[in-house]
């Protein structure tokens, strides 16, 4: 089986490719496979399991380089054991989205749970460590239902825990200021659609991004709505988003409840929501733990080592 891979950006060869063409080679030696680089073109060819599963490595770090000057050998390392695990428990667990013929796939069981959860019920809550997935699959599959026409519109809302919600201390118009808060759901996104689209979209307000603390008064009828860091978030706060889940709409809660920038006094709302809400029909509560982490290595290992005592920890 041959594959041939278009170069996106011709100008970024050089940082796709690595020195001396290391980063192939490393492709090459991981999936025992054929792979050579000419005319802006990168050539796949072998075992067709193997094959597809270089194809993924590729394409992965060509999204990669949207976002970052180079590729790194630790990146290339994760690129090839996300390929190598990619399709061992998905069993057809596919989000399409925007970008060309990228799908999304859970990585463990636990991601799995998580995605059948969102697409059977209206209203999802997602508990678990940093690196588990929880906001980009989130955002996988309100792309996957803007995509399919089933919603018109995606709100991302995040506590500004921060900057006290009082976003007027920070400098520019309102998508600067909450720009920082929501960096890691555009970046989630920057994998799922090309820029322009993204820049398209949010211009038309098909896909909104916005504070926590904006999102009172308002009903959101056809929409995608996810709450990330939802851990940052006041008993008040959660009553308030939750009620704004409207007629043929998906509502996704994410939040790691072992973390809270919140002050000792205030008990986590996005806690007490899921323990009242779990076992109401059309509600799914998944719970992903250190085993589902999908990040370098070295992650999961860091959150065990905390985990340990995570009292003294502020």
């Amino acid at each position: 089986m041959e594959i041939t891979i278009p170069i996106e950006d011709p100008s970024r060869r050089a940082a796709l490719y690595g020195t001396a063409d290391r980063n192939l080679r490393l492709i090459r030696a991981a999936f025992d496979v054929r792979i050579s680089a000419r005319d802006n073109q990168v050539r796949v060819s072998g075992e067709h399991e193997a094959v597809q599963r270089a194809v993924r490595v590729v394409e992965n770090l060509q999204r990669c380089l949207r976002s970052r000057p180079d590729i790194t050998d630790e990146l290339v390392d994760e690129a090839i054991r996300n390929a190598s695990t990619v399709d061992d428990t998905s069993d057809g667990f596919a989000v399409d989205v925007f970008l060309g013929k990228t799908t999304i796939k859970p990585r463990t069981e636990g991601q799995k749970q998580y995605l059948r959860g969102m697409l059977e019920n209206d209203l999802t809550f997602c508990l678990g460590p940093a690196g588990t997935g929880k906001t980009y699959l989130a955002v996988a599959v309100a792309v996957s239902l803007l995509k399919a026409g089933k919603i018109k519109r995606i709100v991302l809302a995040r506590p500004a825990v921060e900057a006290g919600e009082k976003l007027g201390y920070l400098p520019g118009d309102l998508e600067a200021k909450v720009s920082p808060y929501l960096r890691p759901l555009f970046d989630a996104m920057n994998d799922m659609m090309a820029y322009e689209q993204l820049r398209r979209f949010m211009q038309s307000d098909v896909i909104e991004v916005v504070p926590l603390a904006f999102m009172r008064g308002r009903t959101l009828n056809n929409a995608a709505i996810i709450l990330d860091e939802a851990q940052n978030a006041t008993a008040g706060q959660m009553l308030m988003f939750l009620t704004r889940l409207g007629h043929h709409s998906k509502m996704v809660i994410t939040g790691d409840d072992s973390q809270s920038d919140l002050d000792a006094n205030l008990p986590s709302g996005f806690i007490d929501a899921s323990k009242r809400l779990e076992g109401v029909e059309g509600v799914a509560t998944v719970r992903l733990s250190r085993s589902d982490i999908v990040r370098h290595p070295l992650v999961q290992r860091i959150v065990e080592a905390y985990g340990r005592d995570t009292n003294n920890v502020r």
